[in-house]
């Protein structure tokens, strides 16, 4: 394995960022795992445990969260790896930032100046888990991205 393909194995296993009210004193457990899309022929689309990165992969990740039913909404944010490019999500409500988390919207409506934001200057991806989904104590969160 070459160090690139190390440090974007160490980068993409980063831990995620939640947020959560002040007055909320429980804690949200994230655990996430990363996975390898393949496409063969003969068995068509696939996921398999991501061990090795080369550029041009698809690469999807999977955030499980977990967090008693009766603590609220929160947020989870993620920041995304230079050798890594987002292309989307399976959760509707996600938004994204291109300047580090200080401003955020729709991939397709954040702009830039004068201009719409590309999946390959996405910096961060957050989404807010609402009270009525977060009642259900658990979720998952899906996306995905290439490695560049």
């Amino acid at each position: 394995m070459n160090y690139r393909i190390a440090a974007i194995g160490l980068a993409i296993a980063l831990p995620f960022v939640w947020t959560a009210p002040a007055f909320a004193r429980t804690e949200v457990a994230i655990d996430s795992a990363v996975f390898l899309e393949r496409n063969a022929p003969d068995r068509g689309r696939s996921l398999e445990p991501a061990r090795q990165f080369r550029p041009g992969d698809r690469i999807v990740y999977l955030v499980r969260w977990e967090r008693p039913a009766s603590a609220g909404g929160f947020t989870v944010v993620n920041p995304l790896p230079p050798a890594v490019a987002y292309q989307g999500s399976a959760h509707s409500g996600e938004e994204v930032s291109a300047d580090g988390g200080r401003s955020w919207g729709k991939l397709g409506s954040l702009r830039i100046r004068d201009r719409l934001v590309t999946p390959d200057e996405v910096t961060h991806v957050r989404w807010r888990i609402a009270p009525q989904q977060a009642a259900r104590g658990s979720g998952r969160i899906a996306y995905s991205a290439v490695v560049r």
